[in-house]
């Protein structure tokens, strides 16, 4: 997560890097000012109050467990792939496909046979909520990341086997929830973009870690990690329509990235982040066609 504290003071120093196509002092002295109104202008946090879907039900060692799937429009929704998109990008393990949800706290209710048992509630979007509704594939998805993260964030060992509850939408009473707006909003956070065939030799240039999130629905923002570099100077950046294509000074670094959205890159801006010994860049996105 960006740090504002420390992300201001070091975009100040922003460096060149060339003007072989385009100002790009001017450029990334830009980059600057947006990505850090993307880390201030935020309030700490939101209080929303989710709606009810659907309800699933499991059980840990500690008893049952049912896991209310509930909506709010105030949760950001994922990058707007398809399902053949989304389905060949997790079999060939090329990114980690994420959903912001907002996971609720556990609350201990009673089950229809008056029995005590745990609840949660976890909130997606609401327009990805109504997609999911109409796609199998999309729903056991969410379940599957929804199991996870409650698991990460409590230290639970669920049952994986799971079903859906017929006519009742959630159990217990859905709370409010808080999201921590300040926040980046990741929407979808992508690792490694390439798809590596081989080791990479020692003397081959290394393929850095990319991480992509969307700021806004029509602006993208990427991290490229460059710990061996210490500024900007040497390196090439070449962003098209839906590639991003990076190359290091002395090749010490290669990046060939498909990015599953269209791009607009006549106006993308970069900053190199010292401290961090990061790329950033800024990507406005074209509507679609």
């Amino acid at each position: 997560m960006a740090d504002s504290t420390l992300l201001v003071p070091e975009l100040n120093e922003a460096e060149t890097m060339g003007t072989e196509t385009t100002p790009f002092e001017e450029l990334l002295l830009q980059a600057s000012k947006e990505l850090q109104q993307a880390q201030t202008s935020r309030p700490e946090s939101t209080q929303i109050q989710p709606q009810p879907g659907f309800c699933i039900k499991t059980n840990s060692s500690e008893g049952k467990v049912f896991i209310n799937i509930c909506h709010s429009p105030s949760i950001p929704p994922p990058a707007d792939l398809t399902e053949d998109e989304l389905l060949q990008m997790l079999e060939e393990d090329q990114a980690g496909f994420r959903i912001p949800m907002s996971l609720g706290e556990p609350h201990a209710e009673l089950d229809a046979k008056g029995q005590g048992c745990t609840a949660y509630d976890v909130a997606v979007n609401s327009d990805f909520y109504r997609r999911m509704q109409n796609s199998d594939f999309l729903r056991e998805l969410v379940i599957t990341i929804a199991r996870e993260g409650l698991e990460d964030k409590y230290s639970l060992r669920l049952n994986p086997e799971w079903r859906v509850l017929k006519n009742r939408p959630f159990l217990g009473a859905i709370s409010q929830q808080n999201i921590r707006s300040q926040q980046r909003p990741r929407i979808q956070e992508l690792g490694n973009l390439y798809t590596p065939d081989s080791p990479t030799p020692e003397d081959r240039p290394e393929k850095p870690h990319l991480n992509l999130w969307l700021e806004a629905p029509d602006l993208l923002l990427a991290e490229i990690d460059l710990p061996r570099l210490d500024g900007a100077l040497g390196l090439s950046l070449e962003i098209g329509e839906n590639r991003l294509v990076m190359t290091g000074p002395q090749q010490l670094y290669h990046l060939d990235a498909y990015i599953p959205l269209r791009i607009n890159g006549d106006e993308s801006k970069a900053a190199f982040h010292r401290k961090r010994k990061q790329l950033m860049v800024a990507m406005p996105l074209l509507a679609p066609s």
